[in-house]
């Protein structure tokens, strides 16, 4: 059965243009919208020529929102890569969670991060409860899909490091899918010290969704999920063995 039409105002009307490209509410608007479906089609055809790109698994991507890609990290291109590849209907429902102190610190930043890039910012240095409480109720309540790195940071060898529980925070006893994503040649496209992109080929790989809906809503479940998922990122990967992960019976 439908839902009743509501008309409701913007979460973010009334805000200052510098503390709305900034927050967690901010909502997408016709030319928003606009930037979106061309940067889309931009970094598709980039992808597609430029990195020869590779996509494996991907009828696991899920076919509506709420849903979480959570990928290893390793260059600014890896956000691009996996939003490339998801459905353009969901485009304006499609957030990277971007380090704030990176992509929001001057405003001209912060407008491509916001109005391009559709990011939304997780400050690093000072990111607290209320702001993972508020991203987790704009992911089940709107609803719509987050790309996220556990890491919290690049790798700046190459290797995957050990994912930190803020995503379990997320997804702990909610029924929101988390969508395991391993990208190769990200790295050597575009390691953490370089600005111009390399030719190298990049190949993603997107497992089966997790759901850790009775997963308990506390430190031990959010430590839980965040080492599934990694275990899962680096089957994927096959560098479960490599780095000395423990592998999973």
């Amino acid at each position: 059965m439908m839902q009743p039409w509501k008309l409701e105002p913007a979460r973010d009307l009334g805000m200052p243009l510098g503390e709305r490209l900034r927050s967690l509410r901010r909502e997408c608007g016709l030319i928003e919208t606009a930037a979106h479906l061309c940067w889309g089609a931009l970094t598709r055809t980039y992808f597609a020529l430029a990195h020869r790109l590779t996509v494996r698994g991907q009828e696991h991507l899920p076919a509506a929102a709420p849903f979480i890609l959570a990928a290893n990290h390793a260059s600014h291109l890896d956000a691009l890569v996996l939003a490339s590849v998801l459905p353009w209907r969901l485009r304006d429902r499609i957030f990277p969670v971007a380090a704030g102190d990176t992509f929001f610190q001057t405003p001209l930043l912060a407008a491509f991060a916001a109005g391009v890039l559709n990011a939304l910012p997780m400050w690093r240095r000072n990111c607290g409860p209320h702001a993972l409480l508020q991203l987790r109720q704009r992911l089940v309540e709107e609803p719509c899909a987050y790309i996220l790195f556990p890491e919290g940071t690049r790798s700046r060898d190459g290797k995957i490091g050990r994912f930190k529980c803020g995503l379990g925070m997320l997804a702990a006893e909610a029924n929101v899918p988390v969508v395991p994503c391993h990208l190769d040649g990200t790295f050597a496209a575009l390691p953490p010290h370089s600005w111009l992109p390399r030719w190298r080929k990049i190949t993603l790989t997107i497992g089966e969704p997790l759901c850790f809906a009775t997963t308990p809503n506390e430190r031990d479940g959010w430590e839980e999920i965040a080492q599934t998922v990694e275990g899962s990122i680096r089957r994927l990967g096959g560098v479960e063995l490599r780095e000395g992960f423990p592998s999973q019976s």
